[in-house]
C-alpha cells in the first residue's frame, strides 16, 4: 500500500461531500462504481450510479443547503481493493416555520472500492448514525415520507461482524 493510493481513496470520499453540497450530481461518475450500492440504514438502500444520481438530486433539491464534513478516514488496500472507513458530520438547512431550520447528524461511512481504469470508485457505502440534533422536521420533504433517525453505535457494527473495513484490517 503506497500514499498515492491513500490519498485517492481520501480524495473520493471527500469528492462525494463536494458532489453532494455543490448538487454537482455528475461528480458522482467519479465518486462510484455504475454497479454501487448505498446503505443509508432502513429503506434507503440505492444501487445503481444512474439511480443514486437520480435519487440524491431529488432528496437534496429541498434543502436552502447541506454540508458533509468527512475526517478520520482510515484506509486500507490490498491490490485492486480498499475500504475506507470515515467519520461524517452533516447539516442540512431548509426553512419550515417552527422549530428551527437546521438538522444535523454525525456518523460513519464504511466503504469499500475498487479500483478502475479511470481511479478509485466506491462500489459498496454503508452510512450509519450516531447522533442527530436539531429539527428532524427539516429532513421531511415530502408530507409522506417520516424520517425516523436511527442511531448505531460503532463498537455494535464491529462486535456484529458488520464492517467492512474492520475485516479489512483483520485480515
Amino acid at each position: 500500500m503506497d500514499g498515492h493510493d491513500i490519498a485517492a481513496v481520501v480524495n473520493v470520499i471527500n469528492l462525494y461531500a463536494i458532489g453532494v453540497d455543490t448538487r454537482q450530481w455528475q461528480l458522482f461518475d467519479q465518486v462510484f462504481t455504475p454497479d454501487a450500492v448505498t446503505d443509508f440504514g432502513g429503506p434507503a438502500v440505492f444501487s445503481g450510479l444512474a439511480t443514486i444520481k437520480q435519487l440524491f438530486e431529488v432528496i437534496h433539491a429541498p434543502f436552502d443547503a447541506t454540508q458533509h464534513a468527512t475526517r478520520g478516514h482510515h484506509v486500507t488496500v490490498s491490490g485492486d481493493n480498499a475500504t475506507c472507513l470515515s467519520y461524517v458530520h452533516a447539516r442540512f438547512l431548509r426553512d419550515v416555520g417552527q422549530g428551527g431550520n437546521m438538522f444535523e447528524s454525525s456518523g460513519w461511512y464504511d466503504d469499500r472500492l475498487v479500483r478502475t481504469p479511470a481511479g478509485w470508485r466506491i462500489a459498496k457505502r454503508t452510512c450509519r448514525t450516531l447522533w442527530s440534533g436539531g429539527n428532524p422536521a427539516v429532513l421531511q420533504t415530502t408530507p409522506d415520507v417520516h424520517v425516523e433517525t436511527v442511531f448505531d453505535a460503532l463498537h455494535i457494527e464491529a462486535g456484529a461482524g458488520r464492517l467492512s473495513h474492520l475485516a479489512a484490517i483483520a485480515g
